[in-house]
Parts: structure tokens; C-alpha cells; sequence
């Protein structure tokens, strides 16, 4: 159980400057940044991934009876393919930002310690911009796989329906686009803990 005590000092607000940086700066807060390179790479291949074997069981499986069609229905396998790239940009993005916060050396009370640059809310905002992108193109690969296998079954049957099918495609992909866009956005939100001034 926790105490009455426990719980006011939770809530209690932060009254020094150093306190604040304690807890903005701690040694933990990298973490939080790697794990949204992680999530943004992951996803988003996980996501390309599926949607190349879906629809590449549909573009073999089409390929048999209408053989002149492959090379034309191979744009799903492709789009799924892109995917993947929106995740790599942004765990690059975000990764050298975390590296580009290396701790400082600073002495506090003529005790030379090392203080993180890298901020709690850095590694938040981080985080956030690696699901935001990695999500993204985890939805948007399993809508391209899921319309890229009926649809190039459909247009071996009918090649009228190639447009059709390719809008859709756009669309699909377009989730993933939307993802990349506000974890880039999300991603130059960043905080740098800076040594206390000696004065």
C-alpha cells in the first residue's frame, strides 16, 4: 500500500532548478529516444513485409494463368517496399540526434561529474515520432498486402480494373506518408540539458 506521505511528495510540485534538471536529465532518458528508433524501423518493416508476401502470393498465383500481367501488377510488391524506407529515414533522424547529445563533463561543488545533454523530453518526442512513423506504415502495409493479393488476381481476370486498383494502392500507401510526415515533425522537438552557469 502506498502511504499518504508517498503520494504528496508524487505530486508535489518542483521548487529548485536543479531538481527540475535531475529529473529532466537523467542517465534512463536515451532509452526512451532509442526505443523510437527501434519502433520506426521495426513496424514500418513489419508492415513492408507483410505487404510484400500478401501481394506477392497474388502477383505468382496471377502469373500462372496470365503470365503477360506480372511485371505490370509488381507496383504493390513495390509501394510495400517504400514502406520500409519511411522507417529507416526516421530511426536515422532520430538517431543522430541522440548522438549528437553526448554528456557533458561539469563540475558541480569542485566535483567534476557528467551530466546528460539528452533530455527526458527528447527521448519522449523521440518515441512518439518512432511509433507515429513505425505504426503508420505497419497499417499501411497490411492495407497494400490485403489489396495488392485481390487485386492483381482481379485485373489477371479483368485488365480494366487496373486503375481502380492503383488509387486504391495510393491511398493505402498515402497512411504511411502521413506517419513520416509527423514523426519528422515530431522529431526536431528536442530539449538539451545544459550544465548550471557558475554564477
Amino acid at each position: 500500500m502506498t502511504s499518504a506521505n508517498e503520494l504528496t511528495n508524487l505530486f508535489t510540485p518542483v521548487n529548485s532548478l536543479s531538481s527540475l534538471t535531475d529529473l529532466l536529465c537523467t542517465a534512463s532518458a536515451p532509452f526512451f529516444g532509442f526505443m523510437g528508433v527501434t519502433s520506426s524501423l521495426v513496424f514500418a518493416n513489419i508492415g513492408a513485409a507483410y505487404g510484400t508476401a500478401k501481394s506477392g502470393v497474388g502477383i505468382a498465383s496471377m502469373g500462372v494463368m496470365n503470365p503477360g500481367l506480372v511485371m505490370r501488377n509488381i507496383i504493390p510488391v513495390i509501394m510495400a517496399g517504400v514502406l520500409g524506407i519511411y522507417g529507416l529515414i526516421v530511426s536515422v533522424i532520430i538517431q543522430g540526434s541522440i548522438a549528437g547529445a553526448k554528456p557533458n563533463e561539469v563540475q558541480i561543488e569542485g566535483v567534476k561529474t557528467v551530466m546528460m545533454r539528452y533530455s527526458l523530453y527528447s527521448g519522449f518526442s523521440h518515441l512518439a515520432a518512432g511509433l507515429c512513423c513505425g505504426l503508420s506504415g505497419l497499417a499501411a502495409g497490411m492495407a497494400i498486402g490485403i489489396v495488392g493479393d485481390a487485386g492483381v488476381r482481379a485485373i489477371g481476370q479483368q485488365e480494366k480494373l487496373f486503375v481502380a486498383v492503383i488509387l486504391i494502392l495510393i491511398f493505402a500507401e498515402a497512411l504511411g506518408l502521413y506517419g513520416l510526415i509527423v514523426a519528422l515533425i515530431l522529431s526536431t522537438n528536442s530539449y538539451d540539458c545544459k550544465p548550471p552557469s557558475s554564477d
